[in-house]
């Protein structure tokens, strides 16, 4: 269209008054008559479904079809997460690496290269240098193909490891039904059990995933009921320190008072009791979920 609007100029001469009014009303009178207008073609219908339709089926369609992605791929490819810009780097050839080092803001490509080793590193720094001669066409090129490989892979239907979710179930499990489960993880996949245990927040984890001056603001969305119940039935179930550790970071006067009613409770089901410290889990939950609260991370995962 470009090329043909070149040759047309070209080829005109001078246009009179009338003409020129003529041919702005028409147009203006085109405009004004238009009520809703598409895109035009699939390329145009799936750019303008971009971030409506799945991934999956746009893939499809422009397979199908044979559309290439519209716009500048080197956009889609500069917002990559730094982990899928290195694995482009890491299967590509040096020269193509250069080329996207090149293309990357500073700073980001100033981190991509300090991931890579130290001869990686030099023969792409090197190869830089070399890009001086490389055509538009050829880098536009490279991006598109980049961007391609990126439709072409596989996109998981889960958004969390299969670890977290696993952990997420067995947070709302009873503790016999989680022990269990661990322990044939454990026996089957050891790794797998290691992931899965980091995922699971308990009542036993208290202590050490939330800040003392957190407690108040936990216990006031904790139900009352739900609340003296597992701090009655905490001693019998081996969880005494975070019953103390709660006692102790929660108002003085609150405290006493919850220590007469965990006295005069008696003796506490185990089954009432686990129950009552999954309702207490799942509040923890929902204000992390919420934003209202930060988990300490474990001592494990920041040596990580």
């Amino acid at each position: 269209m470009q090329a043909e609007l070149t040759h047309q100029m070209g080829a005109m001469r001078v246009v009179d008054r009338a003409t020129l009014a003529a041919v702005i009303e028409e147009f203006t009178d085109a405009i004004d008559s238009i009520g809703l207008s598409f895109p035009g073609g699939i390329a145009g219908a799936l750019d303008a479904l971009d971030g409506r339709i799945s991934h999956e089926t746009s893939a499809r369609l422009r397979k199908e079809a044979g559309v290439r992605a519209a716009g500048d791929p080197w956009k889609r490819l500069r917002a990559l997460p730094h982990e899928d810009l290195q694995a482009i780097v890491e299967r590509e050839s040096t020269e193509v690496s250069a080329v996207l080092l090149s293309k990357l803001a500073i700073p980001v490509a100033a981190g991509l290269l300090g991931c890579l080793t130290g001869p990686q590193a030099r023969q792409i720094t090197y190869a830089v240098s070399l890009t001086s001669d490389v055509t538009p066409d050829a880098i536009e090129r490279i991006g598109l193909s980049l961007a391609a490989q990126l439709d072409l892979r596989k996109v998981p239907a889960f958004d969390t490891h299969a670890a977290d979710r696993l952990g997420a179930i067995l947070n709302f499990s009873s503790t016999p039904t989680r022990d269990d489960v661990l322990s044939g993880l454990e026996e089957t996949d050891q790794d797998l059990a290691t992931r899965v245990r980091k995922a699971i927040f308990t009542f036993a984890n208290i202590p050490a995933r939330i800040s003392p001056r957190d407690i108040p603001r936990v216990l006031r969305e904790v139900d009352p009921g739900a609340l003296l119940t597992a701090m009655a039935g905490a001693e019998d179930a081996g969880l005494a320190t975070p019953r103390d550790f709660i006692l102790e970071n929660m108002s003085g006067r609150m405290a006493d008072q919850l220590r007469e009613d965990i006295a005069e409770a008696g003796k506490i089901k185990p089954a009432d009791a686990d129950e009552a410290m999954s309702a207490i889990v799942a509040v923890i939950r929902d204000m992390q979920a919420r934003g209202d609260l930060v988990l300490i991370k474990e001592a494990e995962d920041e040596a990580e």
